[in-house]
Protein backbone atom coordinates (compact mmCIF):
# COMPACT_ATOMS: atom_id res chain seq x y z
CA UNK A 1 0.00 0.00 0.00
CA UNK A 2 1.27 3.46 -0.91
CA UNK A 3 2.99 5.41 1.86
CA UNK A 4 1.10 8.59 2.77
CA UNK A 5 4.31 10.65 2.53
CA UNK A 6 4.49 9.66 -1.15
CA UNK A 7 0.95 10.85 -1.84
CA UNK A 8 0.54 14.08 -3.81
CA UNK A 9 -2.04 16.67 -2.73
CA UNK A 10 -3.16 19.34 -5.19
CA UNK A 11 -4.06 22.62 -3.44
CA UNK A 12 -6.34 24.93 -5.45
CA UNK A 13 -7.19 28.43 -4.17
CA UNK A 14 -7.04 31.89 -5.73
CA UNK A 15 -6.01 33.44 -2.39
CA UNK A 16 -2.25 33.04 -1.90
CA UNK A 17 -2.59 33.45 1.89
CA UNK A 18 -4.82 30.38 2.04
CA UNK A 19 -2.30 28.40 -0.01
CA UNK A 20 0.50 29.50 2.31
CA UNK A 21 -1.41 28.19 5.34
CA UNK A 22 -2.11 24.85 3.69
CA UNK A 23 1.47 24.47 2.46
CA UNK A 24 2.86 25.21 5.90
CA UNK A 25 0.56 22.64 7.50
CA UNK A 26 0.97 19.84 4.95
CA UNK A 27 4.46 20.18 3.49
CA UNK A 28 6.05 17.84 6.02
CA UNK A 29 3.49 15.08 5.46
CA UNK A 30 2.83 14.90 1.72
CA UNK A 31 4.01 15.99 -1.71
CA UNK A 32 2.25 19.16 -2.82
CA UNK A 33 1.16 20.82 -6.06
CA UNK A 34 -0.30 24.33 -6.16
CA UNK A 35 -2.79 26.07 -8.46
CA UNK A 36 -4.15 29.62 -8.24
CA UNK A 37 -7.16 29.03 -10.51
CA UNK A 38 -9.29 26.32 -12.02
CA UNK A 39 -7.65 26.16 -15.44
CA UNK A 40 -4.23 25.76 -13.87
CA UNK A 41 -5.58 23.03 -11.57
CA UNK A 42 -6.91 21.01 -14.51
CA UNK A 43 -3.62 21.33 -16.39
CA UNK A 44 -1.58 20.23 -13.38
CA UNK A 45 -3.95 17.33 -12.63
CA UNK A 46 -3.68 16.07 -16.21
CA UNK A 47 0.12 16.37 -16.21
CA UNK A 48 0.77 15.07 -12.68
CA UNK A 49 -2.32 13.27 -11.34
CA UNK A 50 -2.70 13.89 -7.58
CA UNK A 51 -3.88 11.49 -4.91
CA UNK A 52 -6.12 14.16 -3.36
CA UNK A 53 -7.45 17.61 -4.31
CA UNK A 54 -8.21 20.39 -1.82
CA UNK A 55 -10.41 22.77 -3.77
CA UNK A 56 -11.76 26.27 -3.19
CA UNK A 57 -15.15 27.17 -4.73
CA UNK A 58 -15.22 30.93 -5.25
CA UNK A 59 -12.53 31.54 -7.86
CA UNK A 60 -12.35 33.73 -10.99
CA UNK A 61 -12.96 31.92 -14.26
CA UNK A 62 -13.82 28.32 -13.50
CA UNK A 63 -15.31 27.97 -10.04
CA UNK A 64 -14.66 24.98 -7.82
CA UNK A 65 -17.87 23.21 -8.78
CA UNK A 66 -16.92 23.23 -12.47
CA UNK A 67 -13.35 22.17 -11.71
CA UNK A 68 -14.66 19.24 -9.66
CA UNK A 69 -17.05 18.23 -12.43
CA UNK A 70 -14.26 18.28 -15.01
CA UNK A 71 -11.89 16.36 -12.77
CA UNK A 72 -14.50 13.61 -12.54
CA UNK A 73 -14.62 13.45 -16.34
CA UNK A 74 -10.85 13.07 -16.70
CA UNK A 75 -9.63 9.44 -16.66
CA UNK A 76 -6.57 10.45 -14.62
CA UNK A 77 -8.65 11.96 -11.79
CA UNK A 78 -12.04 10.26 -12.09
CA UNK A 79 -11.59 8.46 -8.77
CA UNK A 80 -9.26 10.87 -6.96
CA UNK A 81 -10.84 12.12 -3.69
CA UNK A 82 -11.79 15.80 -3.70
CA UNK A 83 -12.40 17.95 -0.61
CA UNK A 84 -13.88 21.42 -0.85
CA UNK A 85 -12.44 24.12 1.41
CA UNK A 86 -14.85 27.04 1.14
CA UNK A 87 -16.35 29.95 3.06
CA UNK A 88 -19.76 28.96 1.63
CA UNK A 89 -21.45 27.24 4.54
CA UNK A 90 -25.08 27.01 3.44
CA UNK A 91 -26.57 23.53 3.11
CA UNK A 92 -27.34 24.08 -0.56
CA UNK A 93 -23.69 24.89 -1.25
CA UNK A 94 -22.52 21.72 0.44
CA UNK A 95 -25.20 19.70 -1.31
CA UNK A 96 -24.12 21.00 -4.70
CA UNK A 97 -20.52 20.17 -3.85
CA UNK A 98 -21.36 16.52 -3.22
CA UNK A 99 -23.59 16.41 -6.30
CA UNK A 100 -20.71 17.38 -8.59
CA UNK A 101 -18.50 14.66 -7.10
CA UNK A 102 -16.81 15.86 -3.91
CA UNK A 103 -15.90 13.38 -1.19
CA UNK A 104 -15.73 15.90 1.68
CA UNK A 105 -16.54 19.53 2.46
CA UNK A 106 -14.94 21.76 5.10
CA UNK A 107 -15.85 25.39 5.67
CA UNK A 108 -13.46 28.30 6.19
CA UNK A 109 -12.02 29.40 8.51
CA UNK A 110 -10.70 25.94 9.27
CA UNK A 111 -8.50 24.40 11.93
CA UNK A 112 -5.32 22.99 10.41
CA UNK A 113 -5.45 19.94 12.68
CA UNK A 114 -8.86 19.05 11.27
CA UNK A 115 -7.65 19.57 7.69
CA UNK A 116 -4.68 17.27 8.30
CA UNK A 117 -6.89 14.61 9.88
CA UNK A 118 -9.34 14.64 6.99
CA UNK A 119 -6.52 14.60 4.45
CA UNK A 120 -4.98 11.55 6.11
CA UNK A 121 -8.34 9.81 6.23
CA UNK A 122 -9.06 10.40 2.53
CA UNK A 123 -5.55 9.39 1.48
CA UNK A 124 -5.66 6.20 3.56
CA UNK A 125 -8.99 5.26 1.98
CA UNK A 126 -7.62 5.86 -1.51
CA UNK A 127 -4.40 3.95 -0.81
CA UNK A 128 -6.39 0.99 0.47
CA UNK A 129 -8.74 1.13 -2.53
CA UNK A 130 -5.79 1.28 -4.94
CA UNK A 131 -4.13 -1.68 -3.21
CA UNK A 132 -7.32 -3.75 -3.49
CA UNK A 133 -7.69 -2.87 -7.18
CA UNK A 134 -4.07 -3.79 -7.89
CA UNK A 135 -4.49 -7.11 -6.08
CA UNK A 136 -7.63 -7.86 -8.08
CA UNK A 137 -5.91 -6.84 -11.32
CA UNK A 138 -3.02 -9.17 -10.50
CA UNK A 139 -5.40 -12.07 -9.89
CA UNK A 140 -7.26 -11.32 -13.12
CA UNK A 141 -3.98 -11.36 -15.04
CA UNK A 142 -3.27 -14.82 -13.67
CA UNK A 143 -6.84 -15.91 -14.46
CA UNK A 144 -6.41 -14.68 -18.04
CA UNK A 145 -3.17 -16.65 -18.40
CA UNK A 146 -4.89 -19.79 -17.11
CA UNK A 147 -7.88 -19.26 -19.40
CA UNK A 148 -5.77 -18.61 -22.48
CA UNK A 149 -3.63 -21.62 -21.57
CA UNK A 150 -6.70 -23.84 -22.00
CA UNK A 151 -7.04 -22.83 -25.66
CA UNK A 152 -4.83 -24.36 -28.36
CA UNK A 153 -2.19 -22.00 -29.67
CA UNK A 154 0.07 -24.30 -31.70
CA UNK A 155 -1.80 -26.38 -34.29
CA UNK A 156 1.26 -27.85 -36.02
CA UNK A 157 0.75 -31.50 -34.98
CA UNK A 158 -2.97 -31.49 -35.85
CA UNK A 159 -2.36 -29.71 -39.15
CA UNK A 160 0.23 -32.29 -40.23
CA UNK A 161 -1.92 -35.24 -39.15
CA UNK A 162 -5.15 -34.10 -40.81
CA UNK A 163 -3.97 -32.07 -43.81
CA UNK A 164 -5.56 -28.84 -42.63
CA UNK A 165 -4.54 -25.38 -41.48
CA UNK A 166 -5.85 -23.36 -38.54
CA UNK A 167 -5.85 -19.74 -37.49
CA UNK A 168 -7.32 -18.62 -34.18
CA UNK A 169 -7.68 -15.56 -32.01
CA UNK A 170 -9.53 -14.75 -28.81
CA UNK A 171 -9.73 -11.24 -27.36
CA UNK A 172 -11.89 -10.85 -24.23
CA UNK A 173 -13.64 -7.51 -23.76
CA UNK A 174 -12.43 -7.61 -20.16
CA UNK A 175 -9.44 -9.33 -18.55
CA UNK A 176 -11.22 -12.68 -18.85
CA UNK A 177 -14.27 -13.65 -20.87
CA UNK A 178 -16.68 -16.35 -21.98
CA UNK A 179 -15.70 -17.08 -25.59
CA UNK A 180 -14.04 -20.43 -26.27
CA UNK A 181 -12.74 -22.59 -29.07
CA UNK A 182 -11.16 -26.01 -29.30
CA UNK A 183 -9.64 -28.54 -31.68
CA UNK A 184 -9.63 -32.19 -30.63
CA UNK A 185 -7.87 -35.03 -32.47
CA UNK A 186 -10.41 -37.68 -31.47
CA UNK A 187 -9.39 -40.40 -33.99
CA UNK A 188 -7.52 -40.76 -37.28
CA UNK A 189 -10.73 -40.13 -39.17
CA UNK A 190 -12.26 -37.65 -36.74
CA UNK A 191 -11.07 -34.11 -36.04
CA UNK A 192 -13.51 -32.29 -33.78
CA UNK A 193 -13.71 -28.49 -33.93
CA UNK A 194 -15.86 -26.31 -31.72
CA UNK A 195 -16.42 -22.70 -30.80
CA UNK A 196 -18.78 -21.19 -28.22
CA UNK A 197 -19.91 -18.03 -26.49
CA UNK A 198 -21.05 -17.99 -22.85
CA UNK A 199 -23.71 -15.48 -21.83
CA UNK A 200 -22.28 -12.43 -20.07
CA UNK A 201 -18.67 -11.37 -19.63
CA UNK A 202 -15.99 -11.29 -16.96
CA UNK A 203 -15.29 -13.82 -14.22
CA UNK A 204 -18.70 -15.64 -14.13
CA UNK A 205 -18.58 -16.18 -17.90
CA UNK A 206 -14.96 -17.35 -17.75
CA UNK A 207 -15.75 -19.95 -15.08
CA UNK A 208 -18.70 -21.29 -17.08
CA UNK A 209 -16.44 -21.29 -20.16
CA UNK A 210 -13.87 -23.48 -18.38
CA UNK A 211 -16.57 -26.00 -17.50
CA UNK A 212 -18.00 -26.01 -21.04
CA UNK A 213 -14.67 -26.45 -22.79
CA UNK A 214 -13.56 -29.22 -20.40
CA UNK A 215 -16.78 -31.18 -20.96
CA UNK A 216 -16.63 -30.63 -24.73
CA UNK A 217 -13.14 -32.10 -24.92
CA UNK A 218 -14.18 -35.22 -23.03
CA UNK A 219 -17.33 -35.74 -25.10
CA UNK A 220 -15.49 -35.19 -28.39
CA UNK A 221 -13.36 -38.25 -27.70
CA UNK A 222 -16.34 -40.44 -26.81
CA UNK A 223 -18.96 -39.42 -29.41
CA UNK A 224 -18.57 -39.33 -33.19
CA UNK A 225 -21.56 -37.21 -34.21
CA UNK A 226 -21.61 -33.44 -33.55
CA UNK A 227 -25.35 -33.34 -32.82
CA UNK A 228 -24.93 -36.00 -30.13
CA UNK A 229 -21.95 -34.15 -28.66
CA UNK A 230 -24.15 -31.06 -28.30
CA UNK A 231 -27.02 -33.07 -26.81
CA UNK A 232 -24.79 -34.61 -24.14
CA UNK A 233 -23.04 -31.30 -23.45
CA UNK A 234 -26.42 -29.62 -23.02
CA UNK A 235 -27.60 -32.28 -20.57
CA UNK A 236 -24.45 -31.97 -18.48
CA UNK A 237 -24.56 -28.16 -18.36
CA UNK A 238 -28.31 -27.99 -17.69
CA UNK A 239 -28.18 -30.56 -14.89
CA UNK A 240 -26.24 -28.24 -12.57
CA UNK A 241 -26.70 -24.62 -13.54
CA UNK A 242 -27.85 -22.59 -10.52
CA UNK A 243 -26.69 -19.31 -12.09
CA UNK A 244 -28.96 -19.77 -15.11
CA UNK A 245 -26.13 -19.09 -17.57
CA UNK A 246 -26.11 -20.49 -21.10
CA UNK A 247 -23.70 -20.94 -23.97
CA UNK A 248 -24.13 -20.87 -27.74
CA UNK A 249 -22.04 -23.62 -29.29
CA UNK A 250 -21.02 -24.80 -32.74
CA UNK A 251 -19.52 -28.26 -33.19
CA UNK A 252 -18.00 -29.74 -36.36
CA UNK A 253 -16.42 -33.12 -37.12
CA UNK A 254 -14.03 -33.44 -40.06
CA UNK A 255 -12.96 -36.68 -41.78
CA UNK A 256 -9.70 -36.01 -43.71
CA UNK A 257 -10.05 -39.19 -45.75
CA UNK A 258 -13.34 -38.24 -47.39
CA UNK A 259 -13.36 -34.47 -46.87
CA UNK A 260 -16.72 -34.81 -45.14
CA UNK A 261 -17.56 -32.19 -42.53
CA UNK A 262 -20.59 -32.62 -40.29
CA UNK A 263 -21.84 -29.68 -38.24
CA UNK A 264 -24.41 -29.06 -35.53
CA UNK A 265 -25.38 -25.66 -34.17
CA UNK A 266 -26.66 -24.73 -30.72
CA UNK A 267 -27.80 -21.13 -31.13
CA UNK A 268 -24.45 -19.88 -32.43
CA UNK A 269 -23.51 -17.55 -35.29
CA UNK A 270 -23.59 -19.34 -38.64
CA UNK A 271 -20.08 -20.16 -39.93
CA UNK A 272 -18.96 -18.84 -43.30
CA UNK A 273 -17.84 -21.18 -46.09
CA UNK A 274 -15.33 -19.83 -48.61
CA UNK A 275 -14.73 -21.71 -51.84
CA UNK A 276 -12.69 -20.64 -54.85
CA UNK A 277 -14.86 -19.23 -57.64
CA UNK A 278 -17.94 -18.96 -55.40
CA UNK A 279 -19.41 -16.20 -53.27
CA UNK A 280 -19.07 -16.54 -49.47
CA UNK A 281 -21.98 -18.55 -48.06
CA UNK A 282 -23.39 -19.62 -44.74
CA UNK A 283 -22.30 -23.18 -43.94
CA UNK A 284 -25.48 -23.98 -41.97
CA UNK A 285 -29.02 -22.65 -42.22
CA UNK A 286 -30.36 -23.28 -38.73
CA UNK A 287 -29.26 -21.53 -35.53
CA UNK A 288 -30.66 -24.09 -33.10
CA UNK A 289 -31.08 -23.61 -29.34
CA UNK A 290 -28.37 -22.53 -26.91
CA UNK A 291 -27.08 -25.01 -24.33
CA UNK A 292 -27.79 -25.26 -20.58
CA UNK A 293 -31.42 -24.05 -20.54
CA UNK A 294 -33.18 -27.42 -20.24
CA UNK A 295 -32.03 -31.06 -20.69
CA UNK A 296 -33.24 -33.32 -23.47
CA UNK A 297 -32.69 -31.03 -26.46
CA UNK A 298 -32.03 -32.40 -29.95
CA UNK A 299 -29.93 -30.75 -32.63
CA UNK A 300 -29.94 -30.81 -36.44
CA UNK A 301 -27.02 -32.03 -38.47
CA UNK A 302 -25.55 -30.51 -41.63
CA UNK A 303 -23.13 -32.34 -43.93
CA UNK A 304 -20.64 -30.76 -46.32
CA UNK A 305 -17.87 -32.12 -48.52
CA UNK A 306 -14.84 -29.88 -48.41
CA UNK A 307 -12.21 -29.58 -51.12
CA UNK A 308 -8.60 -28.50 -50.94
CA UNK A 309 -8.47 -24.72 -50.52
CA UNK A 310 -11.92 -24.45 -48.92
CA UNK A 311 -12.09 -22.31 -45.79
CA UNK A 312 -14.57 -22.49 -42.92
CA UNK A 313 -14.79 -19.46 -40.62
CA UNK A 314 -16.17 -19.84 -37.10
CA UNK A 315 -16.62 -16.69 -35.00
CA UNK A 316 -18.56 -15.24 -32.08
CA UNK A 317 -21.00 -12.34 -32.15
CA UNK A 318 -18.31 -10.01 -30.86
CA UNK A 319 -17.36 -9.82 -34.55
CA UNK A 320 -20.75 -9.11 -36.14
CA UNK A 321 -21.96 -6.98 -33.21
CA UNK A 322 -18.92 -4.70 -33.09
CA UNK A 323 -19.90 -1.02 -33.18
CA UNK A 324 -18.14 2.09 -34.44
CA UNK A 325 -18.32 5.57 -32.84
CA UNK A 326 -21.43 6.31 -34.93
CA UNK A 327 -23.10 3.29 -33.28
CA UNK A 328 -23.26 1.41 -36.57
CA UNK A 329 -23.06 -2.38 -36.33
CA UNK A 330 -20.48 -4.42 -38.28
CA UNK A 331 -23.17 -6.93 -39.25
CA UNK A 332 -23.50 -10.10 -41.30
CA UNK A 333 -23.27 -8.52 -44.76
CA UNK A 334 -20.03 -6.71 -43.96
CA UNK A 335 -18.66 -9.99 -42.58
CA UNK A 336 -19.45 -11.81 -45.84
CA UNK A 337 -17.93 -9.01 -47.90
CA UNK A 338 -14.72 -8.83 -45.86
CA UNK A 339 -14.43 -12.63 -45.75
CA UNK A 340 -14.72 -12.71 -49.54
CA UNK A 341 -11.97 -10.13 -49.95
CA UNK A 342 -9.67 -12.17 -47.68
CA UNK A 343 -10.46 -15.50 -49.34
CA UNK A 344 -7.48 -17.52 -50.55
CA UNK A 345 -5.15 -16.49 -47.74
CA UNK A 346 -3.66 -18.88 -45.21
CA UNK A 347 -5.83 -19.55 -42.15
CA UNK A 348 -3.63 -17.47 -39.79
CA UNK A 349 -3.50 -14.60 -42.29
CA UNK A 350 -7.25 -14.73 -42.85
CA UNK A 351 -7.93 -14.69 -39.11
CA UNK A 352 -5.61 -11.75 -38.52
CA UNK A 353 -7.05 -9.94 -41.54
CA UNK A 354 -10.65 -10.36 -40.41
CA UNK A 355 -9.84 -9.13 -36.92
CA UNK A 356 -8.12 -6.11 -38.47
CA UNK A 357 -11.20 -5.37 -40.59
CA UNK A 358 -13.33 -5.37 -37.44
CA UNK A 359 -10.85 -3.08 -35.68
CA UNK A 360 -10.78 -0.66 -38.61
CA UNK A 361 -14.56 -0.58 -38.67
CA UNK A 362 -14.77 0.01 -34.89
CA UNK A 363 -12.39 2.97 -35.33
CA UNK A 364 -11.37 3.10 -31.69
CA UNK A 365 -14.81 2.47 -30.18
CA UNK A 366 -14.60 0.37 -26.98
CA UNK A 367 -14.89 -3.37 -27.51
CA UNK A 368 -18.33 -4.28 -26.16
CA UNK A 369 -18.08 -8.06 -26.33
CA UNK A 370 -15.53 -10.87 -26.44
CA UNK A 371 -14.19 -11.69 -29.90
CA UNK A 372 -13.18 -15.18 -31.04
CA UNK A 373 -12.35 -16.36 -34.56
CA UNK A 374 -11.36 -19.91 -35.55
CA UNK A 375 -10.50 -20.46 -39.22
CA UNK A 376 -10.14 -23.92 -40.80
CA UNK A 377 -8.56 -24.19 -44.25
CA UNK A 378 -8.41 -27.52 -46.04
CA UNK A 379 -5.00 -28.51 -47.40
CA UNK A 380 -3.98 -31.16 -49.91
CA UNK A 381 -4.78 -33.97 -47.49
CA UNK A 382 -8.55 -33.68 -47.95
CA UNK A 383 -10.33 -35.61 -50.64
CA UNK A 384 -11.88 -33.81 -53.58
CA UNK A 385 -15.65 -33.62 -53.82
CA UNK A 386 -17.23 -36.30 -55.98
Amino acid sequence: MKNLSDCRVLLVDDAKTNLDILVEGLKGDHKLSLALNGEMALQIAARTPPDLVLLDIMMPGLDGYEVCRRLRLMPETAEVPIMFLSSLEEVQNKTRGFEVGANDYLTKPFEMLEVKARVRSLLKAKAYSDAVKEHLASELRVAREIQMGMLPQDFTAVEQAYGVEFGAVLEPAREVGGDLYGVCAAAKDRLVIFLGDVSGKGIPASMFMVRAISLARLLAREIAEPERILARLNDELAADNPSGMFVTFLCAVFDPGTGRLTLANAGHCRPVLLRAGERPAWAVKQLGTALAFVPGLEFERTELTLRAGDTLVLYTDGVTEAFNPQEECYGDQRLLADAGSLSGQTAPAFTAGLLQEVRVFANGAPQSDDIAILTLRIGGGAASAG
